[in-house]
């Protein structure tokens, strides 16, 4: 299990953001050399934790249970196929590309050790919007539907990462899996329970610890309302 690549993006004015002004750093691309990763502060008022990584939205995006985002090459290559295009690594606005780790089947609660340094925690996945599908087309891709079609996509919605243990990483770092919890809701499970499959979302109570704050009150609010 590898880091392909770290990607870093730096905001930009465009018309498709939907943040109010009106920019998004989506377009990320590989850097050179280490990176710094560090706990970025709390949602709505951390960013990226990720060094020299913009991040426009803070309602959505940044925080510390959302400082990192990682995606598997392996799903973009998928999604090669699939769009008749090449993507290459950070094109889908990840931060980290992996190979070989499989990011989608991993715990809520996960922990991973990236290079000699670095720990990160899966607090859950990627909810597509409409800043996505127009960095897509601005890519050249027929983005049309492309929220749905994403959410509905087997490849998985990628992990969203808080930062355990912060230091330096690098393209070419092993990842290693250091603790998997007590549970069986995985990205991928969380994502289907918060997007397509709501009445999963009360079982997924059982790694409320973990998770990301946005898909915890997304849960917590369906089972007070309809229960379990």
């Amino acid at each position: 299990m590898t880091l392909l690549s770290v990607n870093t993006g730096r905001a930009k004015s465009v018309a498709y953001s939907e943040s109010a002004s009106g920019r998004t750093g989506i377009d990320k691309r590989p850097v050179d050399g280490p990176v710094r990763i560090d706990a970025p502060g709390p949602a709505g008022v951390g960013a990226s934790g990720v060094a020299g990584d913009d991040v426009c939205d803070l309602r959505f995006h940044g925080g510390a249970d959302r400082a990192v985002y990682a995606f598997a090459r392996e799903d973009l290559d998928r999604w090669e196929r699939e769009l008749g295009k090449q993507l290459a690594n950070g094109s889908f606005g990840e931060n980290l590309t992996t190979s070989g780790l499989d990011v989608n089947g991993a715990l809520i609660g996960e922990r991973w050790r990236i290079g000699g340094e670095v720990v990160l925690e899966v607090t859950g996945g990627r909810i597509p919007c409409r800043t996505f599908q127009g960095h897509l087309e601005e890519l050249g891709l027929d983005a049309r539907g492309w929220v749905r079609r994403f959410t509905r996509a087997e490849a998985g919605p990628g992990a969203l990462l808080r930062v355990i243990e912060p230091g330096e990483v690098r393209a070419g770092d092993p990842v290693t899996v250091v603790h998997r919890p007590d549970h069986s809701v995985t990205v991928a499970l969380l994502h289907r329970a918060a997007t397509t499959e709501r009445k999963l979302l009360p079982g997924t109570l059982v790694a409320a610890e973990w998770m990301e704050s946005g898909l915890l009150a997304v849960a917590r609010q369906y089972a007070e309302k309809y229960g379990a």
